[in-house]
This record gives C-alpha cells, sequence and structure tokens, in this order.
C-alpha cells in the first residue's frame, strides 16, 4: 500500500526519496510512482506525492537457508 507525502518549499526528489524511503537510490522509483511531476526538480510547497512501497527482492545467490 502506497503512502502519500505534501511537499516543503525546496525540496528535491533525492531528498524525498531519501527521508520518506530509507535511500536517494529509490529516486527513479518516487519519480515513476509521480510521473506527473516528473520535470520538477525543486518542489514547491503543498505538492502531494505517492510514496511507492519499496520491495527488496531475494538474492538468487544465496544459498536456500539463507533466502
Amino acid at each position: 500500500m502506497a503512502n502519500t507525502y505534501t511537499t516543503q518549499q525546496g525540496e528535491t526528489w533525492d531528498l524525498i526519496a531519501l527521508r520518506e524511503m530509507g535511500s536517494e537510490k529509490y529516486m527513479s522509483q518516487l519519480i515513476e510512482a509521480n510521473y506527473v511531476h516528473r520535470e520538477t526538480v525543486i518542489f514547491s510547497a503543498g505538492i502531494d506525492l505517492v510514496i511507492p512501497q519499496i520491495t527488496t527482492p531475494i538474492p538468487t545467490t544465496l544459498p536456500p537457508w539463507k533466502r
């Protein structure tokens, strides 16, 4: 289930991803979930964004007892 987040003046995609999703590496997933705002670099206040749920893949290189 996805959450929502309301931006504050001056925030950027990577900052929101870090604060809300735990790492800036999820920035592309955040942009994909909010495609309408994809061209925004610095947000103004009051924009509602969808924070997608992160799924961490299970590595297939681990032995079965560690999966």
